[in-house]
Parts: C-alpha cells; sequence; structure tokens
C-alpha cells in the first residue's frame, strides 16, 4: 500500500479544541479566561474538574465564556471484580452521559478499563456487556459514546482495548450515530496498519486527539508532547481521518508535566502555532 499522502496545511486554528488536561494544574475559569484572550472557541471538558466545579457551575462558565464543548472524558472502566462494582460503574457511565449532554458535548470518551484480574478476555467481554447497557442512555441524550483504544502500554491498567482495529470492530457491534472510535495520535500511531484501519472508520470516526510521542519515553502516561516534539507524523494522520470523513474538532490531549507547569500565556499561544506547523 502506498504510503498516504500529507493534508495540506490548516489555515487557522479554527478546529482547534483544547483539551481540559493540557491545562490540568490550573482551574476551570482561569482555563477558560485564557482561551478567551487566545480566540480558542472550543474545549473538551474532563470529569473530574466538572466534579471539581459541580455540573450546575460547569454549564454555567462554559455558557458564559461561549464556547463549545468538543467531547467529556471519561467514561468507561467497565471491568470490576465484582458484579456490585460493575453496576456502579454502569451508573457512573449514565450520570456522565448526562453530564454531556447537559455540557453540549456531542461525544462522551471511553477508556475502556483494564481487567480487575489476569482475565483480559473477561474484560474485554465486560466492556462490550458494558457498552450495550448504556447505549439506550446515550440514544436517549443525543451522545455519542467514542471508544478510544489506548497504546498496549496501558493494557494492565486503564484499557483492554489497544488497537483501532479492536476499538472499531467493537464499536460495529452497535449504531454508528451512537457509538464510534476515537482517533488518538499518541495512542495509535505505532501501528503499521493505522491508515489502512482509519480508512475502515469511515462513518465512525467520533473524534480526534493530537499530542506528540517523545524521545526517549520515560514514564508512558506523562511522555506526551507538544506537537512537533516528537516522532508522530502527525499531518499524515489528519489526512487519513479526513480521507475516512471527519472534519470536526481537533483536541489538543497533553499529559506532561512540562506543559502543565507551563504559564497559559505562553503555553496557548505555542499550542496554536504548532497546531498551524505541524498538524
Amino acid at each position: 500500500m502506498p504510503s498516504p499522502a500529507d493534508a495540506a496545511p490548516l489555515r487557522d486554528a479554527a478546529r482547534l479544541s483544547l483539551n481540559q488536561i493540557t491545562t490540568d494544574r490550573v482551574s476551570t475559569p482561569a482555563m477558560l479566561d485564557a482561551c478567551a484572550r487566545h480566540d480558542i472557541r472550543c474545549v473538551a471538558i474532563w470529569r473530574h474538574k466538572i466534579a471539581e466545579t459541580g455540573l450546575e457551575t460547569m454549564v454555567r462558565l462554559v455558557r458564559d465564556a461561549g464556547v463549545r464543548v468538543s467531547s467529556v472524558c471519561r467514561g468507561g472502566m467497565f471491568p470490576a471484580a465484582s458484579r456490585a462494582e460493575r453496576e456502579q460503574r454502569i451508573d457512573d457511565n449514565r450520570r456522565a452521559i448526562d453530564a454531556a449532554a447537559a455540557l453540549g458535548a456531542p461525544v462522551l470518551v471511553l477508556v475502556c478499563g483494564a481487567a480487575p484480574d489476569r482475565d483480559i478476555a473477561g474484560a474485554r467481554g465486560a466492556v462490550e456487556h458494558g457498552i450495550e447497557r448504556i447505549v439506550p442512555h446515550a440514544a436517549e441524550c443525543g451522545v455519542t459514546l467514542g471508544i478510544e483504544p489506548l497504546h498496549p502500554a496501558f493494557a494492565a491498567e486503564r484499557s483492554c482495548i489497544t488497537t483501532l482495529r479492536e476499538a472499531r470492530l467493537l464499536a460495529e457491534k452497535f449504531d454508528a450515530g451512537t457509538v464510534g472510535v476515537i482517533a488518538d495520535v499518541y495512542h495509535i500511531w505505532w501501528d503499521a496498519d493505522v491508515h489502512a484501519e482509519i480508512a475502515r472508520c469511515a462513518g465512525r470516526l467520533a473524534g480526534f486527539h493530537v499530542s506528540d510521542w517523545l524521545v526517549p519515553a520515560t514514564n508512558v502516561l506523562m511522555n506526551r508532547g507538544m506537537m512537533g516534539d516528537g516522532v508522530i507524523e502527525l499531518r499524515r494522520l489528519r489526512a487519513s481521518v479526513e480521507r475516512a470523513g471527519w472534519g470536526g474538532p481537533i483536541e489538543v490531549e497533553i499529559f506532561n508535566d512540562k506543559v502543565w507547569d507551563t504559564p497559559l500565556d505562553r503555553l496557548l499561544p505555542l499550542m496554536k502555532e504548532r497546531f498551524l506547523a505541524c498538524v
């Protein structure tokens, strides 16, 4: 298969969505104020930030800031050691769907969860069952469930769904209007079949997240870098998701201590600059 061509450079940052984890060490009001100063009109909200402020307050803050919410993160974490805990997680996912609907977010990102013991096949079954249980509520609320495969390094503690193919095959068991797939470059860039698999996700893509893979890798969770600081072919991956039909927001999602410690009035201009130069 020939190597896919790069996308044309983005002409502006209109599609940029600031994923709130990129500014994790500041409050939601401070993040939204910085977005206003730097003309960022779309954000992705994390549930621990909703818990800090309260859902009603978060809805008001977002509304007053005049920003769109591209997604809420995260739902999922379906596998558990006991039936009672699995039921609690189902209920928590329904609350996450409610939060996404209240914020006007079209997508709830699912980080599906890992095996509570050594039965990874059983964990995958629990993920499918969990999604099946919450699909009716998501459909009723008009929220798409976005299955996000994580890098295989996270299989033991965060997600037993580790490839785009796995996520797509799972999503295809449900209606395309309610269950889709999140393509996060940090988790999928290494896959030899990534471009062909993205093409197979046409009609199922529910989000596109960007960052970069830093070398040398130390802490895999915190190894994301600003776009252009690592080894990922970002523009080529954007070309593939666009050919597969994704023209929505592009979330910048970075777990990195140095990024988190950067003052927002330095960080956000750099993020926009790299978004245009590298994505």
